[in-house]
């Protein structure tokens, strides 16, 4: 055999090799979902607390305090502001706001640093379009999804129940900080941060009457109200809301005089009325709403790859309800919307950068979203694929091919 052909044949043994090697990490972590989303750079940024804050009432359940993080913008970014809602589910019992009261949602005494990455991070190669923006993260301390103002407070729990108070608050702050003089400003909130995302957007533009830009954005917060023969949790959850968290005057009367104050939590029963222009992002399938109101656990078939033929069933008609619930796309300007089919929850921060895996047709939901909010192209898009996809399979997916065109650049050339 000649050099050449004996050096050919090691050449495919090789290529061989690192193939099949490639194949049995992605099987494994495919299987196991045994990936992490890429994080561009993610650092800690310390808490600030809200100065005066008590003495206007607006405290978290257990009475201390609310408190953000704030990292300032720099270069052509100074003068532009990101606000983030965090989110964090609610509490509906006195019980669960007590024991939610001795953890860093119910108390600032107990948070600690927070780590900014996706839309977040400075990398300029990952977040092209928002790294070097001035960025607040809100923490979510009182329960009630920020909606909360009621005056009383029992002394033998000392809960408070002020969330409302304690987003005009941090806003007081902020315009104090520098967002009073914002060239371009968005307001913005994942999962249960996302409705007030919503609620207020009308209300931040009115704070920034001197800014050209200011628009909002619900991630991952968009809920419905699926009715049968889907299970009614959020509308149980809700209608305990208002009653406990005193939620209903922070609520539009033009939604409360049409229906009970619990259905106007219903982003699709809300948006009407916000007449700020605000994007919708979300999966079809997003993880915390069909397992709460399909079934529970049942986001464990996707990633597995094994859902039965009757769940593929119940998916489509959640999708079908879904999408049916969304802003119609008669005017993506003043609603754009991003619907992906990929299986996860909340995207600004963990499935943000352009290395994880949110994509319609190639479109990254950052890109999606930026070219929205600078009035490049106005984006509604949703996803054709009609049953849900494991969003950390693909990504394991990706990473498998990005693993193997990396090997394949060390392999020996031969000539």
């Amino acid at each position: 055999m000649s050099y050449r052909m004996m050096m050919a044949n090691t050449y495919l043994q090789v290529l061989c090799l690192f193939i099949c090697s490639l194949a049995i990490i992605n099987t494994v972590s495919s299987t196991k979902e045994n990936v992490t989303p890429y994080l561009d750079e993610a650092y800690h940024v310390s808490k600030t607390i809200v100065k005066n804050a008590v003495s206007k009432g607006a405290v978290c359940l257990d009475g201390s305090p609310p408190a953000y993080h704030f990292e300032p913008g720099f270069g052509d970014g100074a003068q532009t502001w990101l606000v983030q809602l965090s989110g964090g589910e609610w509490c509906r019992t006195v019980e669960a706001c007590l024991e939610r009261s001795k953890s860093e949602f119910g108390s600032s005494n107990l948070m600690n640093s927070w780590w900014f990455t996706g839309m977040f991070s400075k990398n300029q190669s990952g977040n092209p379009e928002f790294y070097n923006w001035n960025k607040v993260f809100i923490r979510y301390c009182d329960g009630g999804g920020f909606t909360g103002d009621v005056e009383y407070v029992d002394p033998a729990t000392k809960l408070h129940f002020r969330g409302a108070r304690i987003f005009k608050a941090v806003m007081d702050e902020l315009l104090e900080k520098g967002l009073k003089t914002a060239k371009s400003a968005l307001l913005s909130g994942s999962s249960a941060g996302g409705f007030p995302a919503m609620l207020y957007c009308d209300y931040f533009r009115t704070l920034l009457p001197n800014t050209p830009r200011v628009k909002c954005m619900n991630d991952a917060g968009y809920f419905i109200n699926a009715k049968k023969p889907f299970r009614a949790n959020f509308t149980d959850l809700y209608t305990a809301l208002v009653t406990l968290h005193g939620s209903a005057k922070a609520l539009p009367k033009e939604c409360t005089s049409k229906m009970s104050p619990e259905l106007c939590f219903f982003p699709e029963n809300m948006q009407q009325y916000v007449k700020t222009p605000l994007f919708i992002a979300s999966s079809a399938y997003d993880k915390y709403q069909i397992n709460n109101s399909i079934a529970v656990g049942i986001n464990t078939c996707i990633g597995s790859s094994n859902c039965t033929a009757t769940t593929n069933q119940t998916f489509l008609e959640f999708r079908s309800r879904f999408l049916n619930a969304l802003p119609k796309p008669t005017n993506p300007k003043l609603k754009g919307v991003f619907i992906d089919s990929f299986n996860h929850h909340s995207q600004v921060q963990f499935w943000w950068s352009p290395f994880n895996i949110t994509t319609i047709n190639n479109l990254t939901l950052s890109k999606a979203f930026a070219d929205w909010f600078y009035d490049r192209n106005y984006t509604y898009v949703i996803h054709e694929h009609e049953l849900p996809i494991s969003a950390l399979g693909a990504l394991a997916e990706k990473e498998r091919k990005a693993k193997l065109k990396k090997n394949m650049r060390h392999l020996p050339k031969f000539h």
